[in-house]
């Protein structure tokens, strides 16, 4: 886990500029679903028995109809959420308009569940309300659990898009060079893949890389095995 440093340059740049969520969410789940929705479709063509040049067309066709489509709805999503951040910020405004000793009594209560009591609460309750902007910000995270951060719904969608176009091609390449056992090879580089990423992810958690790598391992195997073992019904 990265550590930060604490000295008060590095606190108040690192206060005054928080990073929200950031896109490593977007990235893993762009990822993984790249390499088990276009491994699935190699698996069960190749469990089909179909060409090698059915499996690049299909495969090619989903890296780009399935990524956009991925970034469009991480997009959409994203942007109803920073939707709703604004929708409620604009009640917060004229609620504190039409009702100001109320939300101020909401801040009250929102900093005394924080530990503040006292003449310390009355007088850190008063510093908030005089600011417009600190007094909405808190409201939005005290009273409706939502981070001051907004997202950004382009940033997510292109995070998305890569990520499923970069990790999708893997199991690709191996067709594309026209090697010898090009399913067999595709299948090692896409194994590799779901471990990496899920390697790759451990660096934002607790569990240990091989852990993480072994969990997303299992669930991308599962769903290649599943898409494999259907198309091989369809064998001649």
């Amino acid at each position: 886990m990265t550590e930060h440093g604490h000295s008060q340059q590095e606190i108040a740049a690192r206060i005054n500029a928080p990073p929200g969520r950031g896109v490593l969410r977007d990235v893993v789940y762009g990822g993984i679903d790249g390499s088990v929705t276009t491994f699935a479709i190699v698996a069960g063509v190749a469990g089909a028995g179909l060409s090698p040049f059915i499996i690049v067309a299909l495969g090619l066709a989903n890296v780009l109809a399935d990524g956009f489509s991925m970034a469009a709805g991480n997009y959409s999503g994203t942007k109803a959420e920073l939707d709703n951040i604004r929708r409620i910020r604009a009640i917060e405004e004229r609620h504190i308009h039409l009702y100001p000793d109320g939300e101020r009594d909401e801040v009250r209560e929102i900093l005394s569940q924080k530990g503040l009591s006292g003449r310390v609460l009355d007088e850190a309750t008063d510093a908030i309300t005089a600011n417009h902007d600190n007094w909405i910000n808190l409201m939005i995270e005290g009273e409706y659990g939502l981070g001051s951060v907004d997202p950004h719904p382009m940033k997510a969608a292109m995070a998305t898009f890569l990520a499923f176009l970069v990790a999708g091609m893997i199991p690709l390449l191996p067709f594309l060079a026209g090697v010898e056992r090009a399913f067999a090879l595709s299948a090692w580089m896409t194994m590799g893949v779901f471990f990496a990423i899920g390697a790759l992810k451990s660096r934002w958690s607790l569990a240990p890389w091989w852990r993480s790598g072994g969990e997303t391992l299992l669930i991308g195997g599962a769903a290649a095995s599943i898409a494999y073992l259907v198309g091989s019904l369809f064998h001649p």
